[in-house]
């Protein structure tokens, strides 16, 4: 599995071409929680001041992801687009603050950020969110904040986030032991492991 990237961490982001240019940094990234991945990112000017650019970019011209910038190809991978369109796009995309539900109407909190793989992958792994104390048995916080796994079955409707039940098993505070969990859970989907 690439590097986890947190969405929230994507904003500000160089967009950067393979001779070293910055063309654009990130504005706002656009998800499909559905099938799972990033579709592309709305963007700035080149300076942190500029405003919101005409153009946006998809995710198959995305070269890599990383922590310090987006790479892409050349200049030309940027796309026009009418600036209303990006703006809807990137309201329907967004995922932080919506509701956490289980398919059996549990309610566990509220989605604080979403983890991606960069690389080349974008997909989505991963929820951050913001669980309510009645999930942390013996927490005195009144929201603790928790990992969840994409699962198999995300839906997304209006502002909520429904994920499969089963996948509360996998809920944990601790990211290296959440990925732990995600990774041992795929190893007996794929039969790897017993």
């Amino acid at each position: 599995m690439s590097e986890l990237l947190a969405v929230r961490s994507l904003s500000t982001l160089p967009v950067v071409t393979l001779g070293g240019d910055a063309v654009a940094h990130v504005k706002d990234t656009v998800l499909d929680a559905e099938a799972g991945c990033i579709t592309g990112f709305t963007l700035t000017g080149r300076t942190l001041l500029s405003g919101s650019l005409p153009r946006d970019l998809p995710w198959p011209v995305v070269h890599s992801l990383g922590h310090h910038a987006v790479m892409v190809r050349d200049g030309k991978a940027l796309c026009d687009l009418p600036l209303s369109m990006a703006r809807r796009d990137a309201l329907r995309g967004r995922l932080l603050g919506a509701q956490v539900l289980t398919d059996e109407g549990d309610r566990l909190g509220t989605v604080l950020d979403v983890l991606v793989e960069g690389g080349t992958s974008g997909r989505i792994v991963a929820f951050r969110f913001a669980a309510h104390r009645e999930l942390v048995p013996g927490s005195r916080h009144r929201r603790h904040r928790m990992y969840v796994p994409r699962g198999e079955a995300v839906s997304v409707s209006g502002r909520s986030l429904v994920i499969p039940a089963q996948a509360t098993t996998y809920v944990t505070d601790d990211l290296p032991d959440f990925m732990a969990r995600v990774g041992a859970f795929h190893a007996r989907r794929t039969g790897a492991l017993p």
